[in-house]
C-alpha cells in the first residue's frame, strides 16, 4: 500500500488519463469483521462497471476493470487493512492507499481522479503522529483530537533492538532482568557476564539512532506531521540526544505505550499536543488577519476563486464540512457560478479551489467552524 502523502496527492491531481477510476471505502482491522471487506468491494466495482458501460464497449471496459478485479480476487490485501481503503487506477497508473480513517463508500469514474477525501483529511490541521518507543518493541500511531490508530510500519524497519543491531548488538546471550513495576525497563540487572550498563546504554543509544532516522525518512519527512514520544522518562532525554527530526516536540507522553490502552494513549497525546495545535490556528489566524488587512487577503469566495486561477493564493483556509453552492466556471478568469448541490457527493466550490491551490503550490487549511477567521466559510492568503 501506498502512504498518504502530499506528493502522491499531486500524483493523482496531474493524471490526465481517462477514465481515472477511483474507489473509496471504509475496511476492518480484524476477523471476522474484514471479511465482509471483499464483497463490499466487488460491489462498489459493479458500480463502476455500470457507469463505464455507458461510454465504452465492453472489451474496453474489461480492459478497465482487470487490475481493480485481481485485487478483489486477493487475500493478502483484505488482511493487512486499516480503518479506510482509497484505489486509483487509469491507464499507466494504478495505486492502493491504505487511511486511518473510515471515509464513505464511494466508486467513481470520471475524467480526473476525485481526491476531495484524501485532501480533506490531509488539510485537516490536528494530525500527529505518536512514536511508542521501548528496547523491546516501538510502534507508531497517527491521531486527531477525536481519534488514535496504529499504523503498520515498513516491513525492513526493525522493530525491537535485536532486530535493529544483530551481530553488533553487545553480549546479545546475557540475560537481562527488568525492575521497576509492569512495563519498565529502566533499571536494569546482567547476569553472566558482570556489570554492562554501559555497553547496554550505548547498544540503546546505537537502536534509538536507527528507529529515529528510520521514522524521519519514512514518515515524518513525507507527511509534515508533528511526532510525540511516549516511552518511559529515562529513554526521553537518550532519544532526543541522537534525533535529527525537527517535526518531534520537546515535551512527549512520559509512559510505555503498551502498558495503557489506545484511548488512554489518544487522550495523553492529544493533551501534549494542544498547546502546539492552539499556537499554530492563532497564528494562522493572525496571518490572515494581517494580510486582508493589507489587501493581500480575502474571504470573498468570487475574489477568491479569480486570484486561485491566477496563482495568487499562497494558503486557503476553509471550514471543515462547510460546502458552498458554486463552481468555478472559467479556469482562466476565475469566474464563478452557483450551482445545486441535490447530491452530496458532488464537489463544491471549496474542493474546486482546494484542488486549484494545491496544484499551483499553494497550502489548503481546513478548520473546524469555531477556529475559522471569517463567516464566509474560507479567507484566503494572498502571494501578493
Amino acid at each position: 500500500m501506498e502512504l498518504l502523502t502530499k506528493e502522491l496527492i499531486q500524483e493523482l491531481l496531474a493524471a490526465d488519463q481517462a477514465p481515472c477510476l477511483s474507489l473509496y471505502m471504509p475496511t476492518h482491522r480484524s476477523h471476522p469483521e474484514n471479511l465482509q471487506d471483499p464483497i463490499r468491494f466487488k460491489n462498489l466495482l459493479k458500480q463502476m462497471e455500470e457507469s463505464l458501460l455507458q461510454k465504452y464497449s465492453a472489451g474496453e471496459v474489461k480492459k478497465h476493470m482487470e487490475p481493480l478485479e485481481a485485487l478483489a480476487s486477493g487475500d493478502s490485501l483484505w488482511n493487512h487493512t486499516s480503518n479506510g481503503l482509497a484505489v486509483f487506477s487509469a491507464a499507466g497508473l494504478f495505486k492502493i492507499v491504505g487511511l486511518p480513517v473510515s471515509v464513505d463508500e464511494l466508486a467513481m469514474v470520471a475524467d480526473s481522479f476525485h481526491t476531495k477525501p484524501l485532501r480533506q483529511y490531509m488539510q485537516s490541521t490536528d494530525r500527529y503522529h505518536v512514536l511508542g518507543l521501548s528496547l523491546h518493541d516501538i510502534r507508531l500511531y497517527e491521531g486527531n483530537r477525536h481519534s488514535l490508530v496504529e499504523i503498520k510500519l515498513m516491513p525492513d524497519i526493525p522493530k525491537t533492538i535485536t532486530e535493529a543491531l544483530g551481530d553488533d548488538l553487545t553480549d546479545k546471550h546475557s540475560t537481562v532482568a527488568s525492575y521497576g513495576g509492569a512495563g519498565a525497563e529502566g533499571v536494569s540487572m546482567h547476569h553472566g557476564h558482570g556489570g554492562k550498563k554501559e555497553e547496554t546504554e550505548k547498544d540503546a543509544e546505537r537502536f534509538f539512532h536507527v528507529v529515529a532516522n528510520n521514522i524521519y525518512e519514512r514518515y515524518s519527512k513525507p507527511t509534515g506531521l508533528p511526532l510525540i514520544l511516549a516511552a518511559l522518562p529515562e529513554h526521553h532525554s537518550l532519544f532526543h540526544k541522537v534525533n535529527k527530526n525537527p517535526l518531534l516536540l520537546s515535551k512527549g507522553v512520559s509512559i510505555n505505550s503498551s502498558s495503557v490502552s489506545p484511548d488512554k494513549l489518544a487522550k495523553m497525546a492529544w493533551e501534549t499536543i494542544k498547546p502546539e495545535y492552539n499556537l499554530k490556528l492563532d497564528s494562522l489566524v493572525a496571518r490572515f488577519e494581517q494580510a486582508n488587512a493589507n489587501g493581500k487577503g480575502s474571504d470573498d469566495y468570487k475574489e477568491v476563486a479569480i486570484a486561485a486561477v491566477e496563482g495568487r493564493v499562497e494558503t486557503l483556509i476553509v471550514e471543515a464540512d462547510r460546502i458552498i453552492a458554486a463552481r468555478v466556471t472559467n479556469l482562466v478568469t476565475g469566474n464563478t457560478q452557483k450551482k445545486d448541490l441535490t447530491n452530496p457527493r458532488v464537489d463544491d466550490l471549496l474542493d474546486d479551489m482546494g484542488e486549484l491551490v494545491t496544484k499551483m503550490g499553494g497550502i489548503v487549511m481546513v478548520l473546524p467552524k469555531d477556529k475559522m477567521p471569517s463567516e464566509t466559510g474560507l479567507a484566503a492568503i494572498f502571494r501578493y
